[in-house]
């Protein structure tokens, strides 16, 4: 088993990142070519809680590592199925995903907390924490040497894609920021007319 875990502050406020969570792979994200389609399977509010919950199913095309399409095929298109709890309450987003694709050889489990940095965060600036953590594990039996290529390829490959991640989904945040900013100086604008 491969453990990769991240933590990372982003400088902006709890509401901003919750909602732009859900333009994370969009044109404006560059940085995320290999997300091809997110599909919302189901959407619903726990009546009780005030909780979202959602089901997504995920489709990206990358390159696997040679020797894992030799043994597997040359498919590069893959899938994974996300499920997502957003609470307003307690201002905590929870994302955790599962590999579809080749889960009969490898387990990929993901699990994505977004919640304030309140160590970090000042009076009217706050941030927000972003924390990562994916488990995979080779499904190989007692091929030791095979299973440890595997993990440690698709470590190598999920370590890229969070880098490349993190970063187009700063751009969406600031190309958030900036339309909502936009958006509210358009009705100041309309209201004093």
């Amino acid at each position: 088993m491969r453990v990769f875990a991240s933590s990372y502050t982003f400088d902006y406020s709890w509401d901003e990142v919750s909602t732009a969570n859900w333009r994370k792979y969009c044109p404006w994200n560059k940085s995320s070519p290999h997300v091809i389609a997110v599909d919302t399977l189901s959407r619903s509010i726990d009546a009780d809680t005030g909780i979202l919950v959602t089901e997504r199913l995920i489709t990206c095309r990358q390159p696997a590592p040679r020797f894992v399409t030799a043994i597997l095929g040359g498919q590069c298109t893959t899938h994974s199925y996300e499920r997502s709890f957003v609470d307003p309450v307690s201002k905590k987003v929870t994302m955790c995903s599962s590999n579809i694709t080749w889960n009969n050889l490898i387990s990929v489990r993901e699990t994505v907390v977004y919640e304030p940095d309140l160590a970090a965060s000042e009076p009217g600036h706050e941030r927000t924490k972003f924390q990562q953590e994916a488990r995979i594990i080779a499904l190989c039996g007692g091929w030791q040497r095979m299973k440890a290529r595997i993990e440690e390829a698709s470590l190598e490959q999920f370590r890229e894609n969070a880098r490349r991640g993190r970063e187009g989904f700063e751009a969406v945040l600031e190309m958030s920021r900036q339309v909502f900013r936009e958006e509210r100086e358009n009705r100041v604008t309309t209201t004093n007319d």
